[in-house]
């Protein structure tokens, strides 16, 4: 009985935690509490995701604004045809998705570098694309092919955070079920040595396309949430290096490769987030800088430094074996 309620105590944790979350907006708490939270369900999904091919798959895609502006030019184009909303934010996932699966035979043909180099170019050409391409008719809204969201009278700010909610919950299960069952062991083995996999019977190229089809479609999925909150959507934003850089941060500072350092990350890079706003242009330069900090001093992240630490039998322990690393290295 105790093993089999250990076993599911995540899971239980998790339920508890969604309750909570989904009922709290009817709490009277302050308003800004359920903004902040919005936007951290939204880069837990993204961070989730990145988390999956970057520190899973060993795929360091460069490319979350591709599937994320798709996504959400594909649900805000379906409401100026009448179509629901929620319904488009589900075809912007599906969008995004299929674009992956579209552009997996040629950028999977790359690797290392040149992978990362040819992914973070694809989100520059949809943005020329959509800048020049006028999807629907009717006034255009700012700068390049903007367009207002349709059919968000009534919506209220407890919907699109619900809608929040739920993919960032979504994206915490999923991962969960990956790195549990025979994908997530491939995946594993792909990223050690993807020629090893290889001769080892295991189909690479169709793991990766899982893998990428997967986070496009939940990465989709919250861009389309976000731009159904903001309400507008224009190229110069839906495909801006900002969303490469919030999953990006979120999962190093976190720790890239553990499956609870997204969470952590996306905590810190809401902070980010809201509290570097006020600085404009030197926002991204300024994230760059605290990426760089925690990369060196932290390599592994947050959690990974964590792990270490109970590895270690404390920080004391970690310190002096640390140390004693050093003298060795030294010597030799």
């Amino acid at each position: 009985m105790q093993n089999t309620v250990r076993r599911y105590m995540p899971l239980i944790s998790l339920g508890v935690v969604t309750i909570v979350l989904a009922v709290l907006p009817k709490m009277g708490v302050p308003r800004v509490w359920p903004l902040y939270l919005f936007h951290f369900f939204v880069f837990l999904a993204m961070a989730n995701m990145w988390n999956l091919l970057a520190g899973y798959s060993g795929l360091l895609a460069l490319c979350p604004a591709a599937f994320i502006g798709l996504a959400a030019y594909t649900m805000t184009i379906l409401t100026w045809v009448d179509v629901p909303f929620y319904v488009g934010i589900i075809a912007g996932g599906a969008a995004a998705a299929l674009f992956a699966a579209i552009i997996s035979p040629s950028v999977f043909r790359m690797k290392g570098v040149y992978f990362a180099i040819g992914t973070l170019v694809v989100p520059e050409i949809l943005r020329l694309v959509f800048l020049r391409w006028r999807p629907v008719g009717g006034e255009l809204h700012g700068g390049g092919a903007g367009y207002m969201v349709k059919g968000m009278a009534g919506v209220t700010m407890e919907h699109t955070y619900w809608l929040g909610l739920a993919i960032g919950v979504a994206s915490v299960i999923v991962m969960g079920i990956i790195l549990r069952s025979k994908l997530g062991l491939g995946l594993a083995a792909i990223r050690d040595n993807d020629a090893t996999a290889a001769s080892s019977g295991i189909d690479v190229f169709r793991l990766k396309l899982y893998s990428f089809v997967i986070a496009a479609f939940i990465m989709g999925v919250a861009g389309a949430i976000f731009y159904s909150y903001q309400g507008y959507i224009e190229p110069s934003a839906g495909f801006n290096i900002k969303w490469l850089m919030m999953a990006l941060l979120a999962t190093v500072i976190g720790g890239k490769g553990i499956e609870g350092g997204p969470l952590v990350g996306a905590i810190i890079v809401v902070i980010f987030h809201f509290q570097l706003a006020r600085y404009g242009e030197l926002n991204l330069l300024i994230q760059g800088i605290v990426l760089v900090i925690i990369m060196l001093a932290a390599p592994q992240g947050i959690m990974g430094l964590v792990r270490d630490v109970r590895k270690a039998g404390g920080l004391g322990a970690l310190l002096r074996s640390a140390s004693r690393g050093r003298i060795r290295a030294r010597q030799l």
